[in-house]
């Protein structure tokens, strides 16, 4: 560990006084302007804090100093053209403390941008947006809300999931520079710097990003670790004791530690080092003193969590030597933010754009597949690499049809990459390429991920590489969807049309029993807004099922699939699989006007043909829908949604192997469910079909009974 200065104890309230004075009274200009500026970051977030009378300015206050280097001396970044390709990455992890990030955004002149991404020459978060922090229709959220304003990287809020997404970038930009950089093109490799706070440390999720970025060695990437010592409770003490440094090294972490926030030439050493650093990525310890208000509450969650006080907020601003009026921002701090961040940002995206143009001509395959990314959009024609499969009574499972288009469409879409949680031969999620190599510290070009036994921070890293263009698969059994929700709930938050490829979705899965089968999951994903959860029923609606996804490019999808074989549909007889993109669609059908309809899902839609069979042989004409995307079905014109639900049918029957919530919808008053209400049982699949009422023969009786 490299330890810049020597720790110090947290200052009185007179010794701080005393220090801003003698800051304040240095003769260098340049010194002069840096604490201005500084001193300006800290009033916006005092003021804004104040007004809205809700929010944290402790944080913003006591960090001012360390986003001013970032954004002043290190950041490779340029205001006027926010969403250029290569720029660094800032997360504000720690994302109470958005003050810290929109007075930034205000001060580093960061342009707003259009619907196409393009800057419109206006502020992306203009004096009056500080003005209205947290209050409706304003960019100022309580926490950064990505796609509110250009700058804000990632949603961050929940603890950790900001650590989680900047190793998603990290490594995006080891994979873009690995496979795009040409000799003499060195387009890539941008940094990433994330602030983060004791409760981003504390997060399971931080802990696991902490190791893989380790294990990776990924050299890209400065936390900035806030030890402030304190927490929304009181003193860390209460529940933290571990040595952070310590612990940050064993995962193969260079740690520097800078023993005063407010000291800058040691800062930009810190990240001087970091940059200078090839092998591991960089923890920056920094020691703060929340707040700087509040006499006697220095390490109380006072400024923490709470405005100053009008009264609080006037000692502070004399402490600093500020005499302007609220939310002043000094012509001299708005010139010496465009004279560094603005300046060197213009001439390095200068520079990189003159590059780019001859490596289009060099290299415009290359180029081609990196402005597809940059856009958002596919390669033409890359549905032609959907497989369709025969017709098989045997047929094979979901998660095994997945694999085999998975591969197949990973062949089109040169920028489809991701992995699994050490499940990769149990989820059919490897990319089976020769060529396609395994991402890690020794291959950065490897498109196969192995993200270990990590569910949670898998899921962030995938909401990470996304936002910088990349269109990634995260793999692992449904039932670990307990343990990536709160990142699955970003992707859809954010709008990022990441692949969860989930298998093993059902009782189906037999022996391993009541843990590992998923009942109310289905459920709980389709509540979340804008996940698409989609659960195909055979091979070829698997196929279609993709092609939604990959369609669907402002949105999650969660894929379930099978762990036992279900037979391939004979669609000469049936409805098209293209119906599944749909959301849902008539499979079977009878002549006369149904009395009654199956609706089911996945494994289940089988069984309702079967019964439907049953039904028939005895007299009742059945109509089978298979319903694989109730998002998108939901989504199709009222005309569709009755030509597959007709209103006049009342008598319905749903049948799923998870709980019945969300299907009253389509059931009515007068419908019924064949399902789950309970946890499962450890058995063969088939035993537990039956012992659970999930059959032919009850689905057949259901109808009758109506």
């Amino acid at each position: 560990m490299i330890v810049i200065l020597v720790t110090k104890p947290p200052l009185c309230r007179a010794e701080q006084m005393e220090l801003f004075s003698k800051r304040n009274l240095m003769t260098s200009s340049n010194a002069e302007i840096q604490q201005t500026a500084v001193n300006t970051i800290r009033t916006l977030s005092m003021d804004a804090v104040q007004a809205a009378n809700s929010g944290h300015p402790g944080t913003p206050m006591a960090l001012a100093p360390v986003a001013y280097s970032i954004f002043a001396n290190n950041l490779n970044y340029d205001p006027a053209d926010p969403n250029w390709f290569a720029r660094d990455r800032f997360v504000l992890s720690c994302g109470h403390a958005s003050m810290l990030l929109y007075s930034m955004i205000h001060l580093s002149g960061i342009q707003k941008t259009d619907d196409n991404g393009a800057a419109t020459g206006e502020p992306s978060i203009t004096l009056d947006d500080i003005k209205n922090f947290r209050q409706l229709h304003r960019p100022t959220a309580g926490h950064p809300e990505y796609g509110y304003a250009a700058g804000i990287e990632t949603t961050t809020g929940p603890l950790g999931q900001g650590l989680g997404n900047s190793v998603g970038m990290a490594i995006a930009a080891k994979w873009l520079a690995a496979t795009y950089d040409r000799p003499g093109y060195d387009l890539f490799g941008f940094d990433t710097y994330t602030i983060c706070s004791d409760g981003d440390v504390m997060e399971g999720i931080g802990c696991e990003a902490a190791s893989l970025a380790g294990h990776l060695k990924l050299s890209n990437l400065c936390w900035i670790y806030d030890d402030n010592k304190i927490t929304i409770e009181g003193r860390t003490e209460l529940a933290f004791s571990e040595d952070v440094a310590g612990r940050f090294e064993a995962c193969g972490w260079q740690v520097i530690t800078v023993a005063d926030a407010n000291d800058l030439e040691t800062l930009d050493v810190a990240y001087k080092r970091f940059k200078d650093c090839t092998d591991k990525p960089t923890l920056i310890i920094v020691k703060s003193i929340i707040g700087y208000g509040a006499p006697n509450k220095q390490d109380t969650s006072g400024a923490h969590g709470s405005p100053l006080g009008d009264e609080e907020i006037s000692l502070t601003k004399e402490a600093y030597g500020w005499s302007h009026e609220k939310f002043s921002v000094p012509a001299e701090v708005v010139e010496h933010f465009q004279s560094t961040i603005g300046a060197r940002g213009a001439a390095n995206r200068a520079d990189w754009e003159q590059k780019y143009s001859a490596y289009k001509a060099d290299f415009p395959a290359q180029a081609a597949e990196l402005d597809q990314m940059k856009s958002g959009e596919l390669p033409s024609g890359w549905e032609d690499s959907i497989p369709v499969f025969d017709t098989d009574a045997k047929g094979m499972a979901t998660r095994a049809s997945s694999g085999k288009v998975l591969n197949a469409v990973c062949g089109a879409i040169p920028f489809l990459i991701g992995g699994s949680a050490d499940l990769a031969g149990s989820n059919k999620s490897n990319n089976d390429d020769p060529t396609a190599g395994h991402f890690g510290a020794d291959d950065f070009k490897g498109k196969n991920f192995h993200f270990g036994i990590r569910e949670h921070v898998m899921a962030a890293i995938g909401n990470g590489m996304s936002l910088c263009g990349i269109r990634p698969y995260v793999a692992t059994f449904f039932v670990f969807t307990d343990y990536l929700r709160p990142s699955l709930r970003l992707s859809s938050i954010m709008h990022q049309p990441v692949l969860y490829i989930m298998t093993h979705d059902s009782i189906g899965l037999g022996e391993d029993g009541p843990t590992h089968q998923p009942v109310e999951h289905l459920a709980a994903c389709r509540a979340i807004p804008n996940v698409l959860v989609m659960r195909p029923a055979d091979a070829n609606e698997v196929s279609q099922c993709y092609v939604a996804a990959m369609k669907n490019s402002h949105r999650p999808t969660v894929m379930v699939l099978s762990r036992q074989n279900l037979p391939t549909v004979d669609r000469s007889t049936h409805g098209a699989a293209a119906g599944a993109t749909q959301g849902g669609y008539v499979l079977k059908d009878t002549d006369a006007t149904p009395d009654a309809i199956l609706l089911g899902t996945g494994s289940e839609v089988q069984i309702c043909l079967d019964a439907a069979d049953k039904l028939a042989a005895d007299g009742v004409n059945v109509r089978v829908v298979s319903m694989p995307c109730w998002k998108l079905f939901d989504e199709q014109d009222e005309a569709y949604r009755e030509s597959v639900l007709p209103a006049a049918v009342t008598k319905r029957v749903a049948v799923e192997t998870g709980i019945k919530m969300g299907w009253d919808k389509y059931l009515g008053n007068n419908g019924a469910f064949v399902g789950m209400d309970s946890f499962g049982a450890s058995a063969p699949a088939e035993e537990l079909y039956e012992h659970f009422g999930i059959t032919v023969n009850a689905i057949a009786a259901k109808v009758k009974s109506m």
